[in-house]
């Protein structure tokens, strides 16, 4: 179903659906045909005679902001309609401004008041009512953007984030306000603030996953020691950044730095020593003299030669030039820069 255009608002760049212009007859099928385009294939039980209801949406960056307001309802998403449907990538974060909602998910069964906000996956059944005048703002977000894995997924469904919390008296103004404006922005603007919501959405995950008292210093040191291996295989990629490792890895971008920081580097800067270490590795071998330096720099992910000029001389204090030469001809300069420190994970 798509809106009628009669019904789209002057000026709004988004899709608005609203029954006031459709005849009461078929308000009921236009109400449940609405609410399925915008949330996924969904069994919708609604009054007989639906008085008003209006779905607004706008694209912000990768994401989708939806405002809905309607009458009381029931809408219950089964195994059957998740199999034949094509919205099953997506995770709604959802602030409910108005009424009360009884949403099941996940073998949880929680009651939200108004203020509050909940997370759930359309990948699985979800059962929720709403037995009164309601109004929900959500953000309709690929399961990808947030880099959380299933299992992580299934501990934060229908777990009601009180707005009385300090995370929460963050993100239920801000995702209110978003959603509100979330057309004005241009694509630029919008493509960095949906970065932003991600953030803070994984830092709702951490909290919710309790990672930052959970993870016993064993977890912690199988983390680096695994993460570490990675990076080691894919340093060649110009393209290894905190945020791929960390889609790799299903966890957040900030407790990827926070696994690093407990070893006081960042992430980026052991992916630069890394390749350095590999890159005065190969300059030392007398049979890759035929190759050059920049070829050397490039194999191992560095996109500029005179990028690596300048790191590999303020790491080891000499140039890749003078190193190569002194090392082929037997007389090695030492290092008289600060030479990357191995990370110990302890």
């Amino acid at each position: 179903m798509s809106p009628d255009s009669s019904l789209l608002e002057p000026g709004h760049s988004g899709t608005l659906y609203t029954t006031d212009a459709v005849p009461t007859h078929r308000r009921r099928t236009y109400w449940r045909d609405a609410l399925s385009q915008t949330f996924g294939a969904v069994d919708m039980g609604v009054p007989d005679e639906v008085d008003r209801g209006t779905i607004r949406t706008s694209l912000l960056g990768p994401m989708q902001t939806v405002t809905v307001d309607g009458a009381p309802q029931r809408a219950l998403r089964t195994r059957r309609l998740i199999a034949g449907s094509d919205n099953d990538d997506f995770v709604v974060v959802k602030l409910l401004c108005k009424g009360v909602a009884r949403v099941e998910q996940d073998t949880r069964d929680a009651i939200v008041r108004p203020g509050q906000l909940f997370v759930y996956d359309m990948a699985r059944p979800i059962r929720m009512t709403l037995p009164e005048p309601f109004r929900t703002k959500s953000l309709v977000l690929p399961r990808e953007v947030l880099g959380l894995s299933e299992s992580e997924l299934r501990q934060i469904t229908a777990s009601p984030l009180d707005a009385e919390t300090s995370l929460g008296a963050l993100l239920s103004p801000f995702l209110s306000r978003l959603v509100d404006t979330a057309e004005t922005y241009p694509q630029r603007t919008a493509e960095s603030i949906a970065r932003n919501v991600v953030d803070l959405l994984q830092t709702l995950t951490d909290e919710r996953l309790g990672r930052a008292t959970a993870d016993t210093p064993n977890g912690a040191r199988e983390s680096l020691l695994r993460i570490r291996a990675y990076i080691d295989r894919h340093l060649a990629d110009p393209d290894l950044t905190p945020e791929a490792i960390a889609r790799a890895h299903h966890i957040s971008v900030r407790y990827l730095h926070k696994l690093f920081q407990l070893e006081d580097i960042t992430v980026s800067r052991w992916i630069r020593q890394r390749r350095l270490e590999h890159c005065r590795r190969e300059l030392s071998r007398r049979e890759a003299a035929g190759v050059t330096i920049a070829a050397v720099a490039h194999r191992w992910g560095f996109t500029s030669a005179s990028h690596f000029s300048r790191v590999f001389r303020a790491a080891y204090g000499v140039s890749p030039v003078e190193w190569r030469s002194s090392t082929v001809q037997g007389s090695r300069i030492p290092a008289s820069g600060n030479s990357p420190q191995p990370l110990h994970v302890r």
